[in-house]
């Protein structure tokens, strides 16, 4: 491989054997290295592979920021509590979380503490995300020499969550989070019931309701669905779909983004089926 730009002692952008553009971590590996000169492979600790239209010059100064140490115990504390590999492979998921890991053990040595907020909400509308930033928490702590405190796992989680949308920005993700409390309160007033907020029921149906998110995000909304099961749909349940056309208006207001009519169908029929849960 071939060195393009060293960014400091121990991150480098390199042309890897396809042509392509990686980021290199590992100690010394940009020590008095220049661009044009082949990179000693036995300092690599990691590979990074910029995705989804990033640019690698960024990603390489943001994580020329971050302690080495850090982003391998981040790493190894992913692979630990079993995360995949679409999560341990993702270079935006491990720079946000090395980053926020870094930013935490700033905090604690200047003795800054930080209430994160929608604590509740992360937990009940995330809860398999939300468990796993526990166990990423506890696995980090364990090789720290000062542990951070707990409420640390809630930041993770929302980090976990935001993967989906392949942008290392928490903004979208929290609008999701107030957003999808606002559908459930739309349906429990329409309807009036109360839902079970940690059901499986609602829990599947909050599961649809991300991925229209990452569908209205990415600009791959429902538009060709057979006409016959969308009028089958509308046909079915009436009252649903008057429910869900509210929630539609709503999505377009938050995210300024047009619904299509078949992702309003879909979603009275997951209105519908949420409901009739709840109701017997």
């Amino acid at each position: 491989m071939e060195i393009l730009r060293v960014f400091n002692n121990n991150v480098v952008l390199a042309k890897d054997g396809n042509g392509g553009e990686v980021i290199l971590t590992g100690r010394g590996l940009g020590f008095q290295a220049k661009p044009g000169q082949s990179v000693d492979e036995s300092k690599i600790v990691r590979t990074f592979v910029p995705a989804d239209g990033r640019d690698p010059d960024h990603l390489a100064q943001m994580l020329s920021d971050i302690d080495p140490e850090i982003i391998r115990i981040v790493v190894d504390s992913m692979k630990q509590i079993g995360l995949g590999e679409r999560e341990v492979g993702s270079t935006t998921l491990v720079m946000a979380l090395s980053d926020h890991i870094a930013g935490a053990i700033a905090r604690q040595k200047c003795g800054i503490t930080v209430e994160y907020p929608l604590v509740g909400e992360i937990s009940n509308l995330y809860p398999k995300e939300y468990e796993q930033g526990c166990a990423l928490l506890n696995a980090i702590n364990d090789k720290l020499a000062e542990p951070l405190p707990a409420g640390e796992e809630t930041s993770l989680a929302m980090h976990l969550v935001n993967a989906g949308f392949a942008t290392g920005d928490l903004t979208y993700t929290y609008t999701m989070t107030g957003v999808i409390q606002q559908m459930l309160d739309i349906i429990e007033h329409t309807y009036g019931l109360k839902l079970d907020r940690e059901s499986v029921n609602v829990g599947r149906f909050i599961t649809h309701l991300r991925y229209l998110f990452i569908r209205i995000h990415q600009n791959k909304q429902l538009v060709d669905e057979p006409a016959p099961i969308v009028k089958a749909i509308r046909d079915a349940y009436p009252e649903a779909l008057r429910c869900a056309s509210t929630i539609g208006r709503l999505l377009e207001l938050r995210l300024d983004a047009d619904v299509s009519e078949d992702e309003v169908a879909y979603l009275a029929m997951h209105v519908a089926r949420v409901t009739a849960d709840a109701q017997q």
